[in-house]
């Protein structure tokens, strides 16, 4: 009788310890601690940015969200890291440009950028601009391109080093106006753009929010916004496109994605999220602040996006024969 005894009250332990182990996965997600993987180091615009919609992802999901910053290897490492992180939902990432980019420029990646992600959504787009030295004697990008041609390989531009966003604006703006301009890289944003404030390069294509301090002071002359749409944070500079280039269109962006094989209702409820917070009137102007334009979009439009930009840049570097020296 005894045993009888104790092995019930054992099996009614068990069904209790079992339904205690499961019951945090029945809840409905998010039950516990996200991870943000930012492939970046502390600084910039992307580190603060993903800061400010975490706190905003706790106010809302009452779940700790960490921000763990994974730089190295044009963002490859971190973006390798999501790659093979479970798919539940609790590891994310924030990609940017160099998502699409690298494919085309980095040889064999450990990931296959397309199969192995699910795109969450195209959370920001960050504002370009060309600018020029205020000592080069041009005020619009037909006297550039004119100036340019008049003088083949006797002018430069600055990027922030091979494989980076503004070293391909400039490759393409190269291959879409004919010229004949040498790229001269330097290590980060800031040694780029104050080339071109001292006059050792001529012009660059970089963050509105990076160089318009210097265009204020008259040290650099803004000639068009890189995007394909003007922006309200230059409502006077035309864009490339309307300025000569039809369908020139280089912006920063960042997005969310997740690895492939996360449920869909999970991929789903990230995108709404991120559409609201995005949208909301602190969040909204902090971005502006920092040169960055909400966007807020579906996950399968983010996914066209990218496929989109992977192919853009495929084809630029096929066609320029440029490599990055990485």
């Amino acid at each position: 009788m005894r045993i009888a005894l104790s092995a019930r009250v054992l099996a009614c332990m068990g069904l209790i310890l079992c339904a205690s182990a499961a019951w945090p996965q029945s809840q409905p997600y998010p039950n516990r601690p996200i991870r943000v993987i930012v492939p970046f180091p502390p600084g910039g615009t992307a580190d603060p940015f993903t800061r400010t919609v975490a706190q905003k992802l706790v106010e809302t999901w009452r779940q700790p969200v960490v921000v763990d910053n994974k730089p190295g290897a044009g963002t490859i490492i971190g973006t390798d890291l999501l790659a093979k992180a479970a798919p539940d939902g609790y590891t994310v990432m924030l990609s940017a440009a160099s998502f699409t980019i690298n494919p085309s420029i980095s040889g064999k990646l450990p990931y296959d950028p397309v199969k192995d992600f699910a795109p969450i959504s195209l959370a920001s787009r960050v504002v370009w601009m060309l600018v020029v030295n205020s000592g080069v004697p041009v005020n619009s990008v037909k006297q550039l391109i004119d100036t340019l041609k008049a003088k083949p390989g006797q002018m430069n531009y600055s990027s922030m080093g091979n494989g980076t966003l503004n070293w391909l604006a400039g490759e393409l703006f190269k291959s879409m106006a004919g010229v004949d301009i040498v790229h001269v890289p330097y290590k980060g944003s800031g040694p780029s753009m104050m080339s071109v404030v001292s006059g050792e390069t001529s012009l660059t294509f970089a963050e509105l929010f990076l160089l318009s301090p210097q265009v204020k002071a008259g040290k650099l002359r803004a000639l068009a916004i890189t995007g394909i749409n003007r922006t309200p944070m230059a409502p006077g500079l035309p864009t490339l496109s309307e300025s000569g280039l039809p369908g020139y269109d280089v912006s920063g962006w960042m997005g969310f994605m997740a690895p492939a094989g996360t449920p869909r209702e999970v991929v789903q409820k990230w995108s709404l999220e991120l559409s609201r917070i995005l949208q909301l009137p602190d969040t909204r102007e902090w971005q502006l602040s920092q040169g960055l334009e909400p966007v807020g979009s579906t996950p399968e439009h983010f996914a066209e996006f990218i496929k989109a930009e992977i192919a853009k840049w495929g084809t630029l570097v096929k066609q320029s024969g440029i490599k990055a020296d990485r």
